[in-house]
């Protein structure tokens, strides 16, 4: 196989890690605190969690740890959506299992959860491991998005772990993939099996974080990939200076990397799906404020300028989030009825007559490309695909709309030309970061010594990241202390809690505190391509958003 000098090169970077994991492991203990309880819903939550809830938060320290070098069967999954440093995640698995007992085996399933439910597996090797080692991608074994929620689904797992004789299993994944892992620790307790199950915190969204887990891995990596285009478009637009760019960012639940974009390169404007909630803004609302701006750096800067844009932002528009719904409901329980249905018009017609009347005014005023994108295939829930919203067009074509009539009105007078991107498939299977390669190394080390001591349930963490990475803290988190109840389909659920940007956060505190100067200057930053080798500054920082968090 032929491979990139870079390739070769990331080959054999050595990731830094802890202090703690570096000791033998005989000489690392786990040290326990107090009993956890999860953010919310304590009763309902007790009582799903019969056999797991409540468990103490873990801390590795030196001390004696007798069962260390016990022989174990793995297993591993890789959950969800790709993220830059999963691959380093079973590195450091594997390199734990092996160092405990060379006659360990660790396994990973394909293509996701499925993989457990099926029983398709491949026996990770050190020749197949070190083909991988800080690269990016899941391609190892492949990911999948299955839940395991069924009886059926649940049975068929414990019997694929139990003809495995496997000890554990490590799922990689988000905030829903390790919501499953809780579940499937619960269930393996309960039926007496003695496979432990431990989860890693992986979504580039960033939104799987809280007090212990600081950030969740691959969102580094992702930033600083979309950060460099950014800049790159930022650089283009002051050369030309004739067109103003609409860039949708990845992250449909939270504005975490349009933020971090944001203040990675200091675009013009950047959209807070939080904010734009809470403030209850309007489409036409935000349509006006782009605009103020536009036509304010059409006096002094040029007409040119960038806008971010968080994926998930229609669902934050009060009057979109309602029409969504609406949507969903009547396009759901009419299915038949509307399928029948072939042009747009006829479709138009039919929704006017099943809508009210404030949701089929806001649909009427969207343009038709767009609205038509509200009616695309659903879901396998039956729901509207947001993500597939080209919400960065929409903005600009309203922009467009909104500009011609001000120019009519004299209160602007400049030339408005635009061009609409979509950074995310770009982001996702980058070579990490040194920051995400260590990272990465680092949770699966950890998981493994979660397994070696015994406990299931846990999320495996490593904090204190804006220090240097020997001065990293490695540990466990109760899966279930991140949990709360939900209205899912139609019923209460339990799930770990998304973290959307906080409006009374420092990253968000810094953003606003400059946002004004910001849209009318041209302050654009340059971040550049990822560096692996050079300064700390350079080639080791970490986020914005951790700095700020941790005040450094």
């Amino acid at each position: 196989m032929s491979i990139s000098a870079l390739q070769k090169a990331r080959y054999e970077y050595q990731p830094k890690v802890p202090a703690i994991l570096t000791e033998k492991l005989d000489n690392i203990a786990i040290e326990f605190g107090k009993a956890t309880e999860s953010v919310a819903d304590q009763a309902d939550l007790k009582s799903l969690f019969k056999n797991t809830y409540g468990k103490p938060l873990a801390t590795f320290k030196k001390g004696a740890n007798p069962d260390v070098s016990k022989q174990l069967n793995v297993g591993i999954i890789l959950s969800g959506g790709q993220a830059p440093g999963g691959h380093n995640v079973i590195a450091g698995l594997y390199d734990g299992v092996k160092k405990g007992n060379k006659n360990s085996k660790l396994y990973g399933f394909l293509g996701g959860p499925s993989g457990l439910i099926e029983g398709q597996y491949v026996e990770i090797t050190d020749e197949l491991m070190d083909a991988y080692r800080n690269t990016g991608g899941f391609d190892i074994i492949g990911s999948g998005r299955t839940k395991i929620e069924t009886p059926e689904q649940y049975a068929a797992s414990m019997e694929t772990a139990k003809k495995m004789d496997l000890d554990a299993i490590v799922i990689i994944g988000g905030d829903d993939s390790n919501t499953n892992a809780a579940l499937l620790a619960e269930k393996f307790v309960e039926a007496g099996a003695k496979t432990r199950v431990i989860g890693c915190p992986k979504t580039i969204d960033g939104d799987l974080k809280n007090e212990m887990i600081e950030t969740s891995f691959g969102f580094d990596t992702a930033c600083k990939t979309y950060s460099e285009l950014i800049g790159n478009i930022e650089r283009d637009a002051n050369s030309a200076k004739k067109y103003w760019h609409f860039i949708k960012l990845m992250g449909r639940s939270a504005s975490h990397i349009a933020l971090e974009c944001e203040l990675q390169t200091q675009a013009n404007y950047c959209l807070i799906s939080e904010e734009v909630e809470a403030k209850k803004m309007t489409l036409r609302q935000i349509t006006d404020d782009l605009c103020k701006i536009i036509a304010k750096r059409a006096e002094t800067a040029g007409n040119f300028g960038v806008i971010l844009i968080p994926e998930g932002l229609v669902e934050f528009i009060p009057e979109m989030k309602t029409l969504i719904a609406e949507l969903n409901d009547k396009m759901a329980l009419k299915a038949d009825e509307f399928n029948k249905l072939v042009s747009f018009a006829e479709k138009k017609d039919w929704l006017k007559a099943n809508l009210s009347a404030a949701s089929y005014e806001t649909f009427a005023s969207l343009p038709e490309s767009i609205a038509a994108q509200f009616l695309a295939d659903r879901d396998p829930h039956g729901n509207v695909q947001v993500s597939r919203i080209d919400t960065e067009k929409l903005l600009a074509m309203m922009v467009e709309g909104r500009l011609a009539e001000m120019k009519k009105e004299g209160t602007y007078k400049g030339k408005f030309s635009s061009y609409c991107h979509f950074f995310g498939y770009e982001g996702r299977c980058a070579f990490p970061s040194n920051f995400d390669a260590d990272y990465c190394y680092s949770l699966g080390f950890t998981a493994f010594l979660l397994i070696a001591s015994g406990v299931t349930g846990y999320l495996s963490s490593v904090r204190n990241l804006t220090a240097p990475a020997a001065e990293w803290l490695a540990g466990g988190v109760p899966l279930t202390m991140m949990m709360n109840m939900e209205q899912r389909h139609g019923s209460k659920k339990p799930v770990i809690k998304k973290a959307l940007v906080e409006l009374d956060g420092e990253p968000f505190k810094k953003y606003a505190a400059n946002r004004d100067k910001w849209a009318v200057n041209t302050d654009f930053l340059f971040p550049g391509a990822i560096q692996y080798y050079g300064p700390d500054a350079v080639c080791n920082a970490t986020t914005k958003t951790l700095q700020l968090e941790h005040q450094k």
